[in-house]
């Protein structure tokens, strides 16, 4: 158990890193980073603050649509987005001294660096075994009762969140905030770094 929180802690902060560097980079952050980032552009929550309070919200969709069939030991998607929303705070904190990028190529170098951690970070929470995030577990919700396959659920969630910011940054702020080619690029290749890691890393240490 204490392997698998400690795992489960260090795939939170690198996801956290690897948030900031999207920020940091400009071209967009990943799906489910885009609507709190927006968020703390329009009010005084910061990044970290939004997220903590969109998980919220997620938790609270996830016991209105299962009901009788929500699972109270899920309530430990709470303290995990508590940590998660502390932890993108820091890292956004940390990486301040580093300089917006000067130049187009150098944007695509730390928007890729932010991609692939997020995809690192992914692998060890999940291969923790322990507790989804809230977004997840509203998607697994959402096959739960009306039934689409997870993959086909999971990109309507991210699409909707996608539209949400754009609406958002249009209506709020008046241009695109959070959304640009990044996000598009994070849609496709975090599964891939994802999916790398765990076999890579954990696949060799499941066989033992």
């Amino acid at each position: 158990m204490s392997r698998r929180l400690l795992t489960l802690c260090a795939g939170l902060l690198i996801m956290a890193f690897g948030v900031a560097f999207s920020i940091k980079a400009g071209l967009g952050t990943s799906p489910i980073s885009s609507l709190p980032y927006v968020a703390s552009l329009l009010t005084p929550l910061t990044v970290g603050t939004a997220t903590i309070v969109m998980h919220c919200a997620f938790i609270l969709l996830q016991i209105l649509l299962l009901r009788r069939r929500y699972q109270p030991v899920q309530l430990a998607q709470l303290p995990v987005a508590l940590l998660f929303g502390y932890l993108t705070d820091f890292a956004v904190w940390a990486l301040q001294p580093i300089p917006q990028p000067g130049s187009y190529p150098m944007a695509w170098l730390l928007c890729l660096v932010g991609i692939l951690l997020v995809g690192v970070g992914v692998s060890f929470e999940v291969n923790a075994r322990l507790v989804t995030l809230a977004g997840e577990g509203l998607v697994l919700a959402v096959c739960t009762v009306f039934g689409p396959p997870f993959p086909k659920a999971k990109i309507g969630f991210d699409c909707t969140l996608v539209l949400l910011s754009v609406i958002l940054g249009l209506a709020g702020l008046g241009y695109l905030a959070g959304v640009r080619e990044g996000t598009v690029a994070a849609a496709m290749c975090v599964g891939l770094a994802a999916k790398a890691v765990t076999r890579v890393v954990f696949r060799p240490a499941q066989s033992e």
